[in-house]
């Protein structure tokens, strides 16, 4: 008798409530029973559930599970089959509140009592893990009511009854913060089901919050456009349910359809009506998603003003996920406007809510913003962190790939940074092609680490993502301005004029805005390529500015070096003014190549950047030689001399490294040099010039 009791309190759970084990157990009075559960806490079988009266618990999981292997199946599922209706008896009040284990029980009876509980217990129960953000729990309920009722979950069969379609609108939701970035195309899979069915019964208020409820909508992600507009077919013109519809349909127009008028339109439409019905939770979500689609478009300024009302209304509507989102926008577009000091609160309330919200997406995107504002200021390690953290959440996220590779790029890591790379190529081969921030960002971070270790081989692949964002028929203006940036750095880095006057054109609008690089720096150096060196300075001198302002000292260093670049390539600049000056850079009175290198070198060591200090330990060397021997023709120094006539011996570039100990890149290096002082633009040229002025 002892052991069938115990085995009952077995097949409850680990822990168990007294009441409803006195329920299961009617052989026995209270008292007897009390005396055995004393028995079996003398015996160490059981003990008393922490703070919790009345409630008892297994010593060890393997009683527990040793007393369950003595039960025959049959056995086994009578007793969850009595133990669920046990549990329907003594909460049938409050049934929500232990619908997880109803749900346990019913489906672990379910061969007995059939699939009818377990559905409705499910529904139930995933709502309420839903309700607590715990969405892995709440995502295997919803999984296991639309199994039980024959449901692909995934797939595409007809939703037989409105149990199916609250199934699939649970599912969807917690999909929505579990699956990632990549897997939107799965959620509103889930939610177009569910609104099918909803529709075509004409349960027009379900319908209407299936589609106004609010999922991720990312650019280039064409997913959410039909559900919304045919929901807005269905709601009363200026009602509730329609501002709620439009809300949503700024994100499809300014996000999904690249169309910026047609965001403001239902931005303007949804925010009237929020106001006229007094709901401040309305309009923060309308204000919220107004910002996200100002940032996209580069108003960033619009950005942070909407952003920072969202968080103004917080304190009267609870409305995390908005706050979430507000936060990460105007944050964002903060470090975009070089205002570092005002992203950073940003940065860690919204870490700490997203947290809370225990909803993946949020987390990684979270950690991407800290990693970010670490980046920008150069604390590496606080990046590696973020970084580390953020992948943890999600692992094939190419937002946190793109930028972990690029951080340990600047540090020196090859290794670390090759590997990063290619599980940025990997992941990008789970994004569908289109104009998502995915391929924008590619496009211009595999050139800058290009830029930092000479290295071309993975252009191509930078090309191809800059090549899908802006052959798309619509993009927003920020994924195409990355992959121009992108486009703009390749042209750099091979020298070709013409290309660098295309992107030039394109991207004039770019100064003042920082996107991993300063606007301004890519200007400069395109400018540079295309031999308008005036413009080139200018551009270089409120790349200085910018950054010094904004503490953005990484991007501060490399603008010093590239900016004395150009100064020693072409010395009669050296110590001028440049061309066409602004306000901001008016302080900036002759800067000189030798002060700049020195300002970068000194930056460059306090963060630990090798790469960056090898260039100006190399650009300093050159500068030196051509200061102490200034006899050489059109400034060339001693070692670009002592290249110049290892070429034009006809020796490949292998070969002249052999020959003067320096490596192929530094060879290269030197090559570009010479080509730029003496006007040439191939080997036979530069042999020619060798030829007619080193001549012994």
């Amino acid at each position: 008798m002892r052991w069938r009791t115990l085995t009952t309190a077995a097949v409850i759970g680990r822990q168990f409530d007294f009441k409803l084990l006195r329920k299961l157990s009617e052989e026995f009075t209270e008292t007897p029973l009390l005396e055995l559960v004393d028995q079996a806490m003398d015996a160490h079988i059981l003990q008393e559930a922490p703070d919790q009266p009345d409630r008892y618990q297994f010593s060890h999981a393997l009683v527990q599970q040793t007393l369950l292997e003595r039960l025959s199946t049959s056995r086994k599922v009578r007793l969850h089959a009595l133990v669920g209706e046990a549990l329907e008896t003594l909460y049938e009040e409050h049934p929500q509140e232990h619908a997880s284990e109803l749900a346990h029980h019913f489906f672990e009876a379910a061969a007995v009592s059939g699939t009818e509980k377990l559905v409705r217990y499910s529904q139930l129960a995933g709502e309420q893990f839903l309700a607590a953000y715990a969405h892995e729990e709440a995502l295997g309920h919803f999984q296991r009511g639309l199994i039980a009722k024959d449901l692909d979950v995934e797939g595409l069969m007809p939703v037989p009854d409105a149990e199916a379609a609250a199934l699939l609108f649970g599912l969807g939701r917690t999909q929505a913060a579990t699956v990632g970035r990549q897997k939107l195309d799965v959620v509103f899979t889930s939610l177009n089901r569910a609104f099918d069915f909803y529709a075509e019964t004409h349960d027009l208020g379900h319908a209407i919050g299936v589609a106004g409820y609010p999922m991720p909508i990312l650019p280039g992600h064409r997913v959410a456009e039909q559900l919304v507009a045919r929901a807005l077919q269905l709601a009363p013109p200026d009602s509730l349910e329609a501002g709620r519809l439009l809300s949503r349909y700024i994100l499809v127009m300014g996000l999904e359809e690249g169309d910026y008028q047609g965001a403001i339109e239902a931005f303007d439409r949804a925010v009237t009506i929020a106001q006229r019905n007094g709901d401040v939770v309305l309009e923060m979500r309308i204000l919220a998603y107004g910002s996200m689609v100002d940032f996209w478009h580069l108003q960033w300024q619009g950005t942070v003003a909407k952003g920072l009302r969202v968080v103004e209304l917080a304190r009267q509507a609870e409305d995390q996920l908005s706050e979430v989102s507000a936060r990460f926008w105007a944050g964002v577009a903060l470090l975009g406007i070089g205002d570092s000091e005002r992203a950073q609160p940003h940065a860690a309330e919204m870490l700490s809510a997203a947290v809370r919200l225990r909803d993946r997406y949020q987390q990684a995107t979270a950690h991407w913003f800290n990693e970010m504002a670490s980046i920008y200021k150069g604390d590496w390690q606080a990046a590696k962190d973020s970084s580390e953290r953020g992948l943890s959440v999600s692992p094939s996220d190419t937002r946190l790939l793109g930028t972990r590779m690029l951080t340990e790029r600047e540090v020196g890591n090859t290794t670390e940074g090759h590997r990063y790379l290619e599980q940025l190529v990997e992941a990008l081969r789970l994004v569908t092609p289109g104009p998502r921030y995915d391929h924008g960002s590619t496009a211009l971070l595999i050139p800058m680490v290009a830029r930092i270790t000479g290295g071309v081989d993975q252009l191509r692949i930078a090309e191809n993502a800059a090549a899908t964002v802006l052959s798309a028929e619509y993009s927003t203006s920020l994924v195409s301005r990355l992959a121009r940036l992108g486009l703009a750095m390749m042209a750099v880095i091979r020298e070709d004029a013409e290309a660098a006057r295309e992107q030039y054109v394109s991207l004039d609008l770019a100064a003042g805005c920082h996107t991993w690089i300063s606007g301004d720096r890519v200007l400069g150096l395109l400018a540079q390529t295309m031999g308008d060196l005036n413009q080139g300075m200018a551009h270089f001198e409120d790349a200085l500015a910018f950054c010094r302002k904004a503490g953005y000292r990484p991007e501060l260093a490399w603008t010093c070096y590239d900016y004395a670049e150009l100064l020693l390539q072409h010395p009669s600049l050296d110590g001028r003014k440049g061309g066409a000056r602004t306000a901001a850079t008016q302080q900036l009175e002759g800067v000189t190549a030798e002060a700049l290198l020195e300002e970068g070198m000194a930056i460059a060591a306090e963060l630990g950047m090798p790469p960056l200090m090898e260039r100006i330990a190399a650009l300093q060397e050159s500068a030196a030689a051509a200061r102490s021997l200034p006899a050489y023709p059109n400034r060339l120094t001693q070692r670009e001399v002592e290249v110049l006539l290892k070429l034009s011996q006809a020796k490949t570039n292998r070969e002249i490294a052999r020959d003067l100990v320096l490596s192929e890149r530094t060879v290269q290096r030197h090559i570009a040099n010479i080509y730029a002082k003496i006007g040439a633009r191939n080997r036979a040229e530069a042999t020619t010039f060798a030829l007619s002025q080193l001549a012994p």
